[in-house]
């Protein structure tokens, strides 16, 4: 049984490693974690930068491509280390370490990440949808709703199926662009003069910022973190090592997948709009728009929208999942899987049909820039504290990452901060030099610089926790069990529903009773008439079930005990709590007809709701 502990645990350690002597087959058991990561390196958002890359300056920034790739093997590597070594995911080891103020924030700037990038996952979709069937933008966002049930769907089938799936959605995104290349016949030499670095001027470095901001996704080192504890792997030192081993060869063939997915839109954008003189192309409509008549092929166009619903529908279901892990990681909440799963997808959908019907589809791509721009300001706070946990020697042990690697990681997350910071500098100038409003800029600027302290808190708090040795319990301490004093059962409540279940409830009550337990039983009268007029209702279902009523408090005082019954004639659940508490009732025993999901609904659900609704024990009988 899993431990609700753990992350995603209704899958956790649903995977198990191949125990066979072929070693491939051990490798590929432990493969598919980082192909649900990768798409979130080719989802919607990367799209834009890309285009406007290849536009403006041709295969100059390829090698901006490759260098954010590299650094996001890296830091996916990490996760999936520390995923692996603690048994936790990045969320979990954050509230283990930071007080709750830090946490809370830091928890904030998480969901936002998420949303914008669900946001840019369903703007993608949406429009690819349009360029495909010619639907109005709103109407493709409000179809990607629809994705919450199939991400269900999919979890409840297991996580290899899950993984599947993904996998097939990036062979499709990855086949759409291969022949894209085929009809584009870019230019070899102009792609390997790419991989050398430079920066032409000031509009180039902004979008190699905006490509590296845009390509490593913070959301993701949550997510593999916490998809590494899929695999059921056993403890000691050298499968662990073999864990870390195969994880990172899957990570590397992963990201190069996206890596190729990216580096194809930027050199398909570079091959027909640079070299075709379109150099202001950077939006998804227009390089869908131009496609066909500038490779003269009406199969260009359509791949392009085909990839890009295939990313935004893959993507997407990685983005719920990250939203799981860190509302669970952070405030060990646990919460409807579909219901976590549409507050993940309209936190992205208001804001896109709100943008849409108040300014128009024309805003859409602004709105796409916006998303970005809040990854960029979140992915900080998930790098640091993830290089500080690897780098946890006593945590850590034999596995802690080694001193060259801490440099690089270092170095990376310096980058990472300064580039970010930069572009979220760049835009929040625009922003202020547009406004009108002296009350929205300073809320602006109040924001920014309450993110940076936000920052140095985050990079200051762990230092400061290893030099007072303070040591971190994860839960509340045990009080002696023995010496804990539980209530009497003076006053037992019994729901009866006048169905077979009667029996069960009445017997375990009188089992339950001490010599001098009293008993009332509660029964909801709900006919028509009754509803209406309450204890006034003298209708024939009302008048039997007074003498079904008679007859079990018969039962009771045969026995010798007191029994008193009690008549409600509202909402079920609303009246069983109400009786419990002017009783003082000690315990409520309910009867369980075993009935879930449609039947629920239909005959409605009364043990799971009034548990919540009372201060006292329920026993459930079935």
């Amino acid at each position: 049984m899993n431990n609700h502990n753990n992350s995603l645990h209704e899958v956790h350690g649903s995977v198990v490693v191949s125990n066979s002597k072929s070693r491939w087959r051990k490798i590929i058991s432990f493969f598919g974690p980082a192909y649900l990561v990768s798409v979130g390196y080719m989802d919607p958002g990367n799209w834009a930068t890309d285009i406007a890359g290849g536009s403006q300056f041709g295969y100059t920034l390829i090698w901006v491509l490759l260098l954010s790739n590299l650094m996001a093997l890296l830091l996916q590597s990490l996760s999936a280390r520390l995923g692996i070594v603690w048994g936790k995911d990045l969320a979990q080891c954050n509230r283990e370490t930071y007080p709750k103020g830090i946490n809370f924030m830091l928890y904030i700037l998480a969901e936002i990440a998420i949303a914008a990038c669900d946001l840019a996952e369903v703007l993608g979709m949406a429009i690819g949808i349009q360029l495909l069937f010619g639907l109005d933008l709103i109407w493709g966002v409000l179809i990607s709703l629809l994705d919450t049930f199939l991400l269900l769907w999919l979890q409840k089938l297991g996580m290899r199926k899950m993984e599947l799936f993904i996998i097939g959605m990036i062979a499709i995104i990855g086949g759409c662009f291969f022949v894209e290349m085929l009809f584009a016949k870019p230019a070899i030499t102009g792609i390997v003069s790419g991989f050398v670095p430079s920066i032409p001027n000031n509009a180039a470095l902004y979008i190699a910022i905006g490509i590296i901001g845009a390509t490593v996704m913070p959301h993701n080192l949550y997510l593999h973190s916490a998809l590494v504890q899929t695999r059921k792997i056993k403890r000691d030192e050298a499968s662990i090592a073999k864990a870390i081993k195969y994880n990172f060869w899957d990570s590397a063939i992963a990201l190069n997948l996206a890596l190729f997915v990216n580096a194809a839109i930027l050199i398909l954008a570079a091959a027909v709009f640079h070299k075709g003189g379109r150099t202001e192309v950077a939006e998804l409509q227009d390089a869908h728009r131009l496609l066909a008549p500038m490779l003269g092929n009406v199969w260009a166009p359509r791949l392009f929208a085909i990839a890009l619903i295939a990313a935004g529908q893959s993507s997407t279901i990685t983005g719920t999942l990250a939203g799981q892990i860190v509302m669970e990681g952070y405030l060990r909440l646990r919460i409807s899987p579909v219901l976590r799963r549409l507050i993940t997808r309209l936190l992205a959908i208001i804001p896109a049909v709100l943008v849409i019907l108040i300014a128009g589809e024309s805003k859409v791509g602004q709105l796409l820039i916006f998303s970005q721009v809040l990854l960029s300001m979140q992915l900080a706070f998930a790098v640091i504290p993830l290089i500080y946990f690897v780098s946890d020697s006593k945590r850590m042990g034999k596995f802690v990452i080694t001193a060259k690697t801490k440099i690089i990681s270092w170095t990376v997350a310096a980058l990472i901060v300064v580039l970010n910071f930069k572009l979220v500098f760049e835009e929040v100038k625009s922003w202020l030099e547009a406004s009108t409003n002296w009350l929205l800029d300073l809320l602006i600027v109040l924001g920014v610089l309450g993110l940076v302290l936000l920052l140095i808190m985050a990079v200051i708090y762990p230092l400061l926790l290893r030099r007072r040795k303070h040591t971190i319990d994860v839960h509340s301490q045990i009080k002696p069990i023995f010496d804990s004093q539980l209530p009497d059962f003076k006053t037992i409540a019994l729901a009866l529903d006048y169905s077979v279940t009667d029996n069960h409830v009445i017997l375990y009550a009188l089992k339950l009773a001490e010599k001098n337990t009293s008993f009332v039983l509660i029964h909801i009268t709900e006919s028509a008439s009754s509803t209406m007029m309450e204890s006034e209702a003298e209708d024939f279902e009302t008048k039997k079930d007074k003498e079904r009523m008679d007859a079990y408090i018969k039962v009771f005082t045969d026995k010798g005990f007191k029994a008193d019954s009690e008549m409600g004639f509202l909402k079920r659940t609303d009246e069983i709590a109400r009786i419990c508490k002017e009783k003082k009732a000690d315990l409520l025993i309910v009867g369980s007809h075993g009935h879930r999901g449609l039947k629920d609904f239909i005959f409605g659900e009364t043990v799971n709701k009034v548990r919540h609704m009372v201060s006292i024990p329920v026993f459930v009988a079935k």
